[in-house]
């Protein structure tokens, strides 16, 4: 009896990952091959027992509980401030935003004390501190007394305090970094489990957990709004992404670094391929609603302290003065007219938010304006030609890649064209703060969850603009005796992602220049091998008596040309990734580097 007949399927041969970019040493599949695979860093190593054996849904938890231990445990240092009179630091800044939302009319927020930690962000931070104030007063009410609680220490309001930004961050930003991260990773073409290792290297970016959960910010709120807006224009979600953004710029008017890229790529969408009126006009629509929603209690609260017979300005002797950002308006408005008052507030309220009358720059700050400062006095010249010399050099900065997300609108750029413009304006804008740099940090952060993203090109650079990052914030940090919580935090960093100068691996991979490579590792080195000098010259030789910020100074220099260079980086590979000049270019300059 004949046997059964032979099966037509052949089975197909398992693949082989060969120089990967996904965080091991294997990324594309070739036939024929075993599959042999290995962790290349530490984070991808601590990662290996989930892969394919745990559910994203129980990876997930932990990675969350793994962040916030982190968080909690940074918080248990100091903050700004700590101890630090007459006027404390940014946690007196924030307890005090809490006391004035709660303890005063609405139409005296942004007039009240301006001497005293003046409230100076747009309102979304105000109701913010309204919701926090009002839960730790029904703990505490001592705590947001008017005048009474200013600096106050007690370590029970820090508690608060604290679990006020870890709930804000697990509200906002958490989420939206989550939905990005996938959403990203699967347009890029990237396994759940790499997305897994980006969400985690993400979630433990040094800067973030530094400036918010030591140094005392919340930042990452405004930033979790960036990250939805994102995420609702990779979802081709138009509407909801000016949603999310109208509330980034009405938590942090830092947000505008996002702004023109949120608007060439809306724009772009609207136009290319094809011509889509009424998305536009959606979109326009919208943002004009969303902006009035943001308003409407201020509006609701000053009408009705006017109603009440409440003075916006109680402690001004005399007659009123003007509005502060244009004086002559008093001429051609009714000051006694019913709507004068809801000028006057979103006037002071726009005075408040962008203070031009600062100057080009308050502190040392690593970007292009203080370093040019140190060859070029800049305070000797009128602040009017500063103003038009940062908005004309900010402008020339962003335009390029801008341009090429509005021609370009492609959901895969998003990143680096964010990043590329947060680092122009970071570089080039006018009143930057040291803090600024989480903004060109976060986009340029989650290009980990792309395609190529744990490779080892992708990360060296991620992880060279991080740890630059965070060196040029140690002056700020060491002023308020955060030097421990900065090293713990930037050193674990770079040890999970295989950075100097724990590790020299990110530099080497098969497959690639070998120019590039070396280029690349000499390049970073020299910045890295500055650094460590820097502590140590810092740390143990004082500065001459004339030049008591030498050390500063030197830390401005170095910061910003390794900024200008992420930019360029950013920009670089924009310009490639788009492929909006000719392919025949591109077939050139490959050819003339093979000959």
């Amino acid at each position: 009896m004949a046997g059964p007949s032979p099966s037509p399927h052949k089975p197909r041969r398992k693949a082989k990952r060969v120089a990967g970019d996904d965080g091991f040493s294997g990324g594309r599949l070739t036939p024929a091959e075993p599959l042999v695979r290995q962790p290349s860093f530490p984070l991808a190593a601590i990662l290996w027992p989930a892969r394919g054996t745990t559910s994203q849904w129980e990876l997930l938890p932990l990675i969350l509980m793994a962040a916030g231990l982190f968080r909690w445990a940074a918080g248990l240092w100091g903050y700004s401030g700590f101890e630090k009179p007459p006027i404390f630091g940014d946690y007196e800044a924030q307890r005090h935003w809490m006391e004035i939302a709660t303890q005063l009319p609405t139409s005296q927020w942004y007039f009240h004390d301006l001497q005293w930690w003046g409230l100076d962000y747009p309102p979304l931070t105000a109701y913010h501190s309204w919701l926090c104030g009002k839960i730790g007063s029904l703990i505490n009410p001592a705590w947001f007394e008017l005048y009474t609680s200013r600096g106050s220490h007690d370590p029970a309001l820090k508690i608060f305090m604290r679990a006020t930004v870890i709930a804000s961050e697990y509200l906002i930003y958490i989420p939206a970094a989550v939905v990005f991260v996938r959403r990203f990773s699967r347009l890029s073409g990237v396994a759940s489990w790499t997305a897994s290792v980006a969400l985690v290297a993400i979630l433990m970016q040094p800067a973030t957990i530094l400036i918010d959960h030591v140094h005392f910010q919340y930042n990452t709120v405004m930033l979790g709004f960036v990250l939805a807006s994102m995420s609702s224009m990779l979802a081709g979600r138009y509407l909801w992404s000016a949603v999310y953004f109208v509330a980034a710029l009405g938590f942090k008017q830092m947000a505008l670094y996002y702004a023109f890229s949120v608007f060439a790529y809306l724009l772009g969408s609207c136009l290319f391929p094809r011509v889509n009126i009424g998305r536009l006009i959606a979109i326009a629509a919208v943002t004009a609603i969303s902006f009035a929603i943001l308003i409407l209690p201020l509006v609701i609260g000053t009408l009705n302290d006017v109603k009440r017979g409440v003075d916006a300005r109680p402690d001004l002797d005399g007659p009123r003065s003007p509005l502060p950002l244009f004086p002559r308006v008093v001429d051609y408005l009714d000051t006694e007219a019913f709507y004068y008052p809801i000028v006057e507030q979103l006037v002071q309220m726009v005075h408040r938010v962008f203070p031009f009358a600062r100057g080009l720059f308050e502190d040392k700050v690593a970007n292009f304006w203080c370093a040019l400062n140190l060859v070029v006095k800049l305070k000797k010249y009128p602040s009017e030609l500063l103003q038009k010399g940062a908005l004309l050099a900010t402008l020339a900065s962003i335009t390029p890649p801008n341009l090429i997300l509005f021609f370009r609108p492609n959901k895969l750029l998003l990143p680096l064209a964010f990043a590329t413009t947060a680092w122009g304006f970071f570089l080039f804008s006018y009143q930057v703060h040291e803090k600024s740099v989480l903004l060109p940090l976060m986009p340029m952060t989650v290009l980990l969850a792309g395609k190529h993203g744990l490779g080892k090109d992708t990360r060296a650079w991620v992880g060279f603009a991080n740890l630059l990052g965070c060196w040029t914030m140690f002056p700020l940090l060491s002023r308020v005796d955060l030097k421990v919580p900065y090293a713990v935090l930037t050193l674990l960093w770079a040890y999970l992602l295989g950075l100097p100068p724990t590790s020299l691996s990110a530099y080497f991979q098969d497959g690639s220049s070998l120019l590039v490579q070396w280029g690349t590792a000499l390049l970073h080195g020299a910045f890295y091998l500055t650094m460590i000098m820097w502590h140590v010259l810092e740390m143990f030789l004082k500065p001459p008596v004339d030049k008591p910020d030498l050390w500063v100074v030197a830390n401005v220099g170095v910061g910003a040309v390794g900024f200008s260079l992420c930019y360029l980086w950013c920009l670089g590979k924009l310009v490639v990734e788009s492929e909006i000049l000719p392919k025949s270019w591109f077939r050139k300059k490959v050819k003339a580097k093979t000959q």
